[in-house]
């Protein structure tokens, strides 16, 4: 199972007021295990970047200035994507402002929802913590995942934040003795108890001899006298 936890920074917060991508950050998992193979990418998005927007991820006009236009990634994102369940939170926020770079590309007939699933976390938060705040931050501290770092928001580091987070939010990341499977949500349906292989050879069971029952005892009876009663001696006597 191939999921990519993604993010993106804005020129602002409306794409049919003509704001666009101008980062997006991918983090890969598979089987539910970061791989390493992320994606990030900083876009010159042709147009001023609003000031509040700015306070958000700090990014400037300046620092976007020899960086690619969208039409210059979007076949290498479009493979990258392609296939993979994506996760994101607030998705309608980031698929939309997708959706609209894609569509602006001459000829293009690309749309998110039309190469992968989508999973919003934050309508899963709200339905697990109804009436709760859901922010990134505020799952962050529920589920006791690190956000020191974000001073500011940024499309890499969100990504990265938010694949802990989903993780926890969905079960951890891996089941030691338990065989799970997963619904489309990535949530745990069903946990079956693995079965040692019958031929396996038995563990070796190693008794106590006389004489360390003996001294076991006699600890047992120290203990009796200082305390009043160990718990072992009363839980044989349940």
């Amino acid at each position: 199972m191939r999921q990519i936890v993604l993010d993106t920074e804005t020129t602002g917060l409306d794409p049919n007021d003509g704001h666009r991508i101008i980062e997006i950050g991918c983090v890969e998992l598979i089987n539910r295990r970061l791989t390493g193979n992320d994606y990030h990418q900083y876009l010159q998005p042709d147009r001023e970047i609003d000031a509040g927007a700015i306070e958000v991820h700090g990014i400037t006009n300046k620092m976007l200035e020899d960086k690619p236009r969208f039409a210059e990634v979007a076949q290498g994102l479009t493979a990258y994507l392609e296939g993979a369940e994506l996760i994101i939170h607030n998705a309608p926020f980031d698929v939309g402002f997708l959706d609209h770079e894609y569509k602006a590309l001459k000829g293009n007939k690309v749309t998110m929802r039309g190469i992968c699933q989508v999973i919003d976390t934050l309508a899963m938060a709200r339905k697990l913590h109804p009436g709760q705040k859901n922010t990134l931050d505020a799952l962050c501290k529920r589920y006791d995942v690190d956000n020191s770092q974000r001073d500011l928001h940024g499309a890499l580091l969100d990504a990265q934040i938010l694949a802990d987070v989903y993780l926890m939010i969905t079960g951890g990341q891996t089941a030691l003795s338990l065989d799970s499977s997963l619904d489309s949500s990535g949530a745990l349906k069903a946990q079956v108890i693995k079965r040692l292989d019958e031929d396996r050879p038995r563990l070796k069971v190693i008794q106590a001899s006389a004489d360390e029952m003996q001294l076991h005892e006699a600890r047992l009876d120290a203990i009796d006298k200082e305390c009043g009663g160990s718990v072992w001696r009363r839980a044989e006597e349940v």
